[in-house]
């Protein structure tokens, strides 16, 4: 597997060749990721011969936004398993020349850290990572990889005082603006801090300690105020105050004192600090040269006071009257996203999302930190209007430290190589600059990498417009609306971009296969298909099935559920099966190969106080006939019938039993790995409960990691997923649960009523599990298995051959 970027700022390319084994055909899928929060997946899979390869090359562009100082290129990479020829490649081109390159990875070793080679020189860089295959197992008998999580090249370009960069190719030109050593404008901020209900637990205790983190970074120039609200509206203060410290303290510890109560009232809250805001400039409390903006934190929709989304932008807008920026921060995925969008896009700011999460408190900070450091006001990069047309916006409300300005243009004449620019605005000083941009021929600066160049810029332009007139369709009048749409359509269509308005459709060649289409999720789509654990093909509600066949993964964990994981579709399967303790199952039934996996439930102690008996499974007879092989695994210990001879092993201690057709690697009170030659691989969990719970007992959770070899006949409740299954998923509602939506499936001819839910995976946290989304099948899956529930029953443990 090789990964490699021709990168040069804006266009890096990505290829992704794959060898199979030779024993066999294969089917070779790989996933398509747009880094970082916003990941975007997109699976294309073919099948290929034993002894030959294939190779899959992602070319897309990429316009890398320049954030505190740096740019980011963020490389995902989950392999799942080692590969014989991993590759991460990265070249950077830089007419300006790099200032710096650095290298960060989440899951670089201190072995695998000297592996890392970079090379820097005036205008160009490499990086390069390749770790043999050896290098890449967790350990050296182990099958997993180390390499799992993102591959980060961070680094930066020279910037002289002037104009900045200014490429002109084709008849196009790209203006890149960042002027350095400029001095900051000091910030006048106003905090408006939802605390409604749906903001207590984890919520509260995370804002709290943004806060104190971010009021800590305020400059002594800087002036502050906070605004608590729920139903009501409180400010910690009745004036802005300086950011003295003696200020900043005390606001630290009346943050660290907020509790959750209440509805949520975010029109009076905001114009309260608007108010606040406009008396200290009135009385003229703040620096003459210095930002005003306001920093909305809120988790969930209005519903106290004025409730109605579009009166409040209204209201907001009227106050504001493009005085001061508006901030708006969602926190999680019950917010109304587009609500904030448009209000701070109407206010000269922007809205970002704070994802539920562990770092929730860094993503507040990191947020702030970008905004913080205003270094111009009003910013304005002016071309002459007989050379210039078609420009993106060249007007900017602020340019902050370590962002970057982003300008392109079309040239009238394409003769044309060169013609004045002047850029102004207004910071701590006025700030003033000319100067004339000129063509470069790149094919003789770059003669090796002249096919990254070419139309670029024009391709640059395309992207900026398109971007800007996605953003201008979300205000305004209906009509200027649709013109923005319209017109942002058919550029996208022109240039060939996946937006919200277009797809990318994938067709196999010499295929009836159905092609694949990938779709552009907006933000709103983005956050409902997070809230619902859907993927984009489920939020299009699709009517066409496809079938692609890759492995699919089965387990099954709990009161028995069963879960069938769909790689492939990015989706997951999940029912119960309810019966009374003691009630044996087949699992799995391979008569061609002689495997045979039955299971036996056991029940609760006691009845429990909700009246609910929970059954688990309690012993696993696994047989494999061909190979003489036997196993009885309970929730004491583990029986194996091999070469003749019985062999016990206490789940109380670790072991490895290898052999000529079995391998056995027990891991002490936690789990059993089973791996029959040339056939099947399982792992068998062990869940323990405290020895005195009242109700609960130990019991055991069952795993199929791989099945391939088995025969297309292999069938029991889960060997029945083993091979390709088919379904559509559409006419997706509300359920029962807000959380918990139905919809209608169809599977095997049959139409069924499903709801989204989750089943817990415990491979990887054997004690809280991992959620994977899932759609439910009702009544013990009639209409998903084959036949009825009972004709899974058997009389013993290792009957059913």
């Amino acid at each position: 597997m090789e990964l490699c970027w021709f990168l040069w700022r804006k266009q890096p390319t990505r290829s992704f060749p794959v060898e199979p084994q030779d024993h066999c055909r294969k089917e070779v899928l790989t996933r398509i990721w747009a880094s970082g929060r916003k990941m975007e997946k997109f699976s294309v899979s073919v099948n290929i011969a034993a002894l030959s390869g294939v190779t899959f090359t992602l070319t897309y562009e990429e316009l890398l936004q320049r954030k505190l100082g740096q740019y980011e290129i963020v490389t995902r990479v989950r392999p799942k398993q080692p590969i014989q020829e991993f590759k991460i490649v990265t070249n950077i081109f830089e007419p300006q020349g790099i200032s710096h390159v650095d290298v960060q990875s989440t899951f670089l070793s201190n072995e695998l850290l000297p592996l890392v080679e970079k090379t820097v020189t005036d205008k160009k860089a490499r990086v390069f990572f390749s770790p043999t295959l050896e290098q890449q197992r967790s350990c050296p008998d182990c099958e997993e990889t180390l390499i799992n999580g993102d591959f980060i090249v961070k680094y930066d370009v020279r910037r002289e005082k002037g104009l900045g960069d200014i490429q002109v190719i084709n008849g196009y030109f790209v203006h890149y603006f960042a002027p350095p050593d400029l001095r900051r404008v000091p910030m006048n901020v106003m905090f408006v801090i939802d605390l409604s209900g749906s903001m207590g637990g984890r919520k509260i205790i995370q804002t709290q300690e943004a806060m104190t983190k971010i009021l800590q970074d305020l400059q002594e120039e800087d002036h502050f105020g906070i605004v608590k609200f729920s139903s009501d509206v409180l400010p910690l203060a009745s004036t802005m105050q300086q950011a003295t410290k003696e200020a900043v303290n005390k606001a630290m510890q009346e943050t660290r004192g907020m509790y959750a109560w209440g509805g949520t009232n975010i029109n009076d809250a905001v114009l309260k600090a608007v108010e606040m805001l406009h008396t200290a400039r009135k009385n003229e409390k703040l620096p003459q040269r210095s930002a005003d903006a306001i920093m909305l934190l809120t988790d969930g929709m209005p519903n106290s006071g004025e409730s109605n989304p579009a009166m409040i932008q209204k209201n907001v807008q009227n106050a504001i009257s493009g005085n001061m920026s508006l901030y708006c921060l969602g926190f999680g995925n019950d917010v109304e996203y587009s609500f904030l969008d448009v209000m701070s896009q109407e206010n000269k700011g922007f809205a970002r999302r704070i994802f539920e999460d562990s770092d929730a408190a860094l993503q507040l900070q990191g947020f702030y930190e970008e905004v913080s450091n205003p270094l111009l006001l009003g910013v304005d990069l002016k071309y002459p209007v007989t050379t210039v047309d078609s420009l993106t916006t060249n007007h900017f409300d602020h340019l902050f430290n370590g962002a970057e300005i982003v300008v392109a243009g079309r040239l009238m004449d394409n003769s044309i190589d060169n013609f004045p620019v002047e850029v102004f605005g207004v910071g701590l000083e006025d700030y003033e600059v000319q100067g004339q941009a000129s063509a470069l021929d790149w094919a003789v600066m770059y003669p090796d990498e002249e096919y990254i160049f070419g139309d670029f810029t024009e391709r640059l332009w395309a992207y900026l417009t398109i971007q800007q007139l996605l953003e201008k369709s979300k205000t305004g009048r209906a009509e200027e609306k649709d013109k923005h749409k319209a017109e942002a359509l058919e550029m996208s269509l022109k240039y060939n971009f996946v937006t919200p308005l277009t797809s990318m459709v994938v067709t196999k060649p010499e295929s009836e296969d159905p092609p694949l289409v990938a779709d552009k999720l907006t933000e709103e789509q983005r956050q409902q298909a997070e809230k619902m654990g859907l993927t984009a093909q489920h939020m299009r509600v699709t009517s066409t099935s496809y079938h692609r066949p890759i492995q699919p993964v089965q387990l099954v964990d709990g009161d028995p559920h069963f879960l069938i994981e769909l790689p492939d579709r990015g989706d997951a399967l999940c029912f119960n099966i309810n019966n009374k303790p003691g009630t044996i199952f087949t699992l799995v039934k391979d008569q061609e190969s002689g495997i045979l996996v039955n299971g036996q439930t056991i029940g609760d102690k006691a009845i429990p106080p909700d009246g609910q008996i929970n059954t688990y499974f309690s012993r696993f007879g696994i047989v494999h006939k061909t190979l003489g092989v036997q196993l009885e695994v309970s929730t004491q210990d583990i029986s194996v019938f091999q070469d003749g001879k019985w062999v016990t092993l206490l789940w109380s201690g670790t072991a490895s039993l290898k052999g000529p057709n079995l391998d056995l690697l027990l891991s002490k009170d936690r789990s059993l790995t089973v791996t029959l030659k040339d056939s099947v691989k399982f792992v068998i969990l062990l869940h323990k409960v405290w020895e005195k719970h009242p109700y609960h007992r130990d019991y055991l959770g069952f795993y199929t990691l791989d099945s391939h070899l088995l025969s297309p006949n292999v069938h029991g409740l889960l060997g029945q997923f083993y091979h390709n299954i088919e379904f559509e998923v559409s006419d997706l509602r509300p359920g029962e649960s807000p959380e918990k939506p139905d919809a209608t499936m169809f599977v095997k001819g049959h139409q069924l009523n499903v709801t989204r839910g989750w089943q817990r995976d415990f491979r990887n946290n054997i004690k809280n599990g991992e959620n994977i989304p899932c759609w439910f099948i009702h009544n013990n899956a009639t209409g998903l298995i084959d036949g009825e529930a009972s004709d899974y029953i058997v009389s013993g443990l290792f009957k059913n051959f």
